[in-house]
């Protein structure tokens, strides 16, 4: 069977060993569909089978194998899907990988169905590889393009939000030098409070952010801890920063076990902020911690207008930022990305999970599960 009818007539089954090695592909694969880790597949492959069968001159091949072929950017299926899987956090080591596979698997199906290894297949093999080759190199370029432009509305947007804080910081400490009015210092103390509260978190964002992108998972430090404390922290933190926001907040079960407090709170601040930053005007945020036999639970909830489904998937990816209509007095005009990114990671890292749902009538949930470690019991009282 000529390798370009077996592109055409067995895409399913090589789609079901693209989807199947996509999913190992974890983080950025564990909370994706069928449909999303399939993304371009089955038309990069069909573009694939008509390569193998176009005609191609000696000069063309010469040009193919060196890597210069002109690349259809931003057009091609391989193109789109190599922003697609910047956008949806995979590595670019990942992507790569993709192909690698597309390619093993192809082989291995293919090869058992041919007769003899003659010069034709030969010559398929060939376009087959090029093809293949051509593909990766226009899904790596836009990859990268698109990473360098997020990477550069990032610092932007950086520059942009620590200015802000640090420009109230700069005013509030000139109107405490002129003030003489108690309330006055009160109500300069409370601006300084927020100020630095918001450049405490986006700090924290950053770091946690550089680690993970340096080491891997993060570390953490699990110690016997009630996740009541952890939360209320959290609350009054998140409320420092928006003052504007009501918060409500219940707390159900046995909530006792082994976590990493700081950790953990950080996720719960980022969370409570997320949402009030995307409430609707007047609505509050609801935070929800229940303890079950086996995990804790965690869930905020606000009103607002529904996540687009097709968003619902790269919301947890790092640097992206949702489009809201209108704009809640002391929301940020912009937005690091990052909260829901460092929630995953260190809900990862417990070996937890984070889902979010979202309807317009029901509103959006962001719940996290934390597995219940054993408390390690206090140790008995020495005595001299």
């Amino acid at each position: 069977m000529k390798l370009s009818t077996f592109l055409n007539t067995h895409s399913e089954a090589i789609l079901v060993e693209w989807e199947a090695f996509a999913r190992t592909l974890e983080p950025a694969a564990e909370l994706m569909t069928s449909a999303d880790l399939r993304d371009h597949a089955l038309q990069i492959v069909k573009a694939i089978a008509l390569d193998i069968e176009s005609l191609q001159s000696e000069a063309q091949a010469r040009t193919k194998s060196h890597g210069d072929a002109p690349a259809k950017l931003d057009k091609s299926a391989a193109s789109i899907h190599g922003t697609l899987r910047e956008v949806s956090g995979f590595s670019l080591v990942q992507l790569t990988a993709e192909f690698r596979a597309l390619r093993a698997s192809v082989l291995r199906l293919w090869l058992p169905k041919i007769g003899e290894f003659n010069e034709d297949v030969h010559k398929e093999l060939v376009r087959f590889n090029e093809a293949v080759d051509q593909a990766l190199a226009e899904s790596a370029v836009t990859f990268s393009d698109h990473y360098t432009q997020t990477r550069e509305r990032f610092l932007a947007i950086l520059g942009h939000d620590l200015r802000t804080p640090l420009s109230a910081i700069s005013m509030t400490g000139a109107l405490l030098e002129r003030s003489t009015s108690a309330d006055g210092n009160v109500a300069a103390g409370k601006r300084l409070t927020r100020s630095a509260a918001t450049m405490s978190t986006m700090v924290n964002d950053l770091l946690e952010y550089s680690r993970t992108q340096l080491g891997g998972k993060m570390p953490m430090r699990p110690e016997p801890a009630n996740m009541t404390d952890i939360a209320q922290a959290a609350l009054h933190d998140a409320a420092t920063a928006n003052p504007e926001c009501v918060f409500e907040s219940s707390f159900t079960g046995d909530l006792a076990g082994s976590f990493d407090s700081v950790r953990l709170q950080q996720v719960i601040v980022n969370l409570l902020t997320n949402a009030a930053q995307y409430r609707s005007p007047g609505s509050s945020v609801v935070l929800d911690v229940s303890g079950l036999p086996q995990d804790v639970t965690i869930s905020v909830t606000n009103q607002g207008p529904a996540i687009p489904p097709d968003a619902l998937q790269s919301i947890f990816s790092a640097m992206v930022q949702l489009p809201v209509d209108g704009e809640l007095p002391g929301r940020p005009r912009t937005s690091l990305g990052l909260g829901l990114f460092i929630a995953r990671e260190t809900s990862l890292a417990h070996g937890g999970s984070i889902h979010v749902t979202s309807t317009q009538d029901s509103g959006t949930t962001f719940t996290v599960r934390i597995p219940r470690a054993q408390a390690s019991p206090a140790p008995p009282p020495t005595h001299p």
